[in-house]
């Protein structure tokens, strides 16, 4: 028993001279005065976990893709961060996915290539995998864990934030008022997007939602003065996509408002799923730790759902509609409602996630469930595209439930509401005269069909379809309106 109580003292100064300073140690043998003592508080600390040794274990049970299995430790948690070093000194990050009585599921970020199974060591941090944030973040290019990829060094961190976060409490939620300025007439003049909203937009296969994208980062703006600032989450896009974007942010001058964060097609599809958290990681700091208005961006969410149908079957889970897991709706969830205005805080988040529509279904799980979510839908319409109309928005189909909330007097026109609903009433009557014309002939129609057919075409090439680079104000887009409506008056 005495040679066990020696042995314990020895170990409690061994910690005590790995873990603290010179200095630091000296008080502590001030304060205790004797071993016995010394040793109850290096036993005390060790169970609330002041001090934490972190153990390497080496070898796995099994690679399945991403994910690997490891024989479940003592004290670890789900969502925990994993190092993992492979036999050459290189280190590979990953975090818990799953954990059972007896294997723990863990998934690997930069892939599973080169992991030997033997020799590989894995490490557990402790805590979850964490964002580095600092204000100088903006007009940087990171990957889709969060890492700089720009060639401009790491970022000098004033927090850590755990990606994790929750979504905002709806007690604490302060209503969206006032609007983001898109310098687009289709948007801005019938779905006005509020601050604070989150309102997807629903695009298809080969449809040009990059372009759209790009216009609405590169024109967006706020009209009252406040700090403004937007984060870009690109998922599995190919290189040149990437490119497109990064050249265009740094030609027009715009990159230093916007952190830009990148998952290309060919980067490790776990790495997908870390995107969107990450990039609203960095959202919040900016909003609520800065004051800033955000507008984030997030392309192409059916890329996200596709890693994360990727991963469940890994994982063995029963599949849910068209082979998604049956959480797809709460994980969707978990993501669009982190937008939002918080109380007491003077930034904002407003939340644009983008998604292909597989075959124009937009009854397919991915947008049907993030409508169910979101306040609303930007939809773009293959017929349009086709008649060459850019952006080819189908305002039929589309719509911003919080548009009345934040238009009108005092924020844009006072006449801005009545307008829109006319426009709405005008162009789906031209949609009757269009149906009607390919049964009598245009000839044969009422002229007062005629007209909508001329207010169709007008209203399709004059205010929907815009160049490049024209970036129309709220008072052009409504003149225009008011141009427009004249025809059927």
């Amino acid at each position: 028993m005495a040679e066990f109580r020696f042995c314990s003292i020895l170990y409690a100064y061994k910690i005590l001279f790995l873990v603290f300073s010179t200095k630091a140690r000296k008080k502590i043998y001030n304060a205790a005065r004797c071993y016995s003592t010394i040793y109850k508080l290096v036993c005390e600390l060790l169970e609330r976990k002041v001090l934490f040794m972190k153990v390497k274990y080496l070898g796995l049970e099994q690679i399945n893709g991403p994910l690997v299995f490891i024989k479940t430790p003592k004290d670890v948690s789900f969502e925990e961060q994993v190092q993992i070093t492979l036999k050459n000194g290189e280190t590979r990050v990953g975090n818990i996915l799953r954990l059972d009585k007896d294997i723990t599921t863990i998934q690997v970020y930069k892939g599973t290539d080169d992991i030997n199974i033997k020799s590989v060591q894995t490490e557990f941090m402790g805590e979850p995998l964490k964002l580095k944030l600092s204000p100088l973040m903006l007009g940087r290019i990171f990957d889709g864990a969060g890492n700089p990829i720009d060639g401009l060094g790491e970022i000098n961190a004033r927090i850590k934030r755990d990606i994790n976060s929750n979504p905002i409490n709806p007690i604490a939620r302060k209503y969206p008022r006032n609007y983001i300025h898109t310098g687009i007439s289709a948007i801005d003049g019938l779905m006005t997007i509020i601050r604070g909203q989150k309102i997807p937009i629903f695009s298809g296969s080969g449809l040009n939602h990059n372009e759209l994208a790009e216009r609405i980062i590169r024109q967006s703006n706020i009209t009252d003065g406040d700090k403004f600032a937007i984060v870009f989450g690109l998922m599995g896009a190919e290189f040149e996509t990437a490119e497109f974007y990064r050249k265009s942010f740094e030609e027009n001058g715009v990159l230093s408002k916007v952190v830009m964060f990148q998952n290309l097609s060919n980067d490790a599809s776990v790495e997908r799923i870390l995107t969107p958290k990450v990039a609203l990681t960095c959202a919040e700091y900016l909003a609520y730790d800065l004051g800033y208005q955000v507008l984030t961006v997030l392309t192409d969410m059916t890329s996200y759902a596709e890693a994360l149908r990727e991963v469940s079957t890994l994982k063995g889970e029963i599949p849910s509609r068209k082979g998604y897991p049956g959480y797809l709706y709460s994980d969707f969830a978990s993501i669009y409602e982190r937008a939002g205005m918080i109380e007491g805080r003077e930034g904002s988040i407003t939340q644009i996630p983008i998604l292909t529509m597989p075959n124009d279904d937009i009854a397919h799980p991915i947008p049907d469930l993030t409508g169910y979510i979101t306040e609303g839908q930007i939809v773009l319409g293959r017929d349009l595209f086709q008649k060459g109309i850019n952006p080819p928005i189908d305002i039929l189909q589309s719509l911003s439930r919080l548009m009345k909330d934040g238009i009108g007097e005092g924020y844009t026109r006072k006449d801005h509401a009545e307008l829109s609903n006319k426009i709405f009433s005008a162009y789906s009557k031209v949609q009757d005269a269009r149906a009607l014309a390919t049964v009598l002939g245009e000839a044969d129609l009422s002229e007062i069909d005629k007209k909508y057919i001329k207010f169709g075409e007008e209203f399709e090439n004059r205010f929907l379809n815009q160049g490049i680079y024209e970036n129309r104000s709220i008072d052009e887009t409504l003149n225009l309106m008011v141009e427009l409506l004249k025809i059927v008056e």
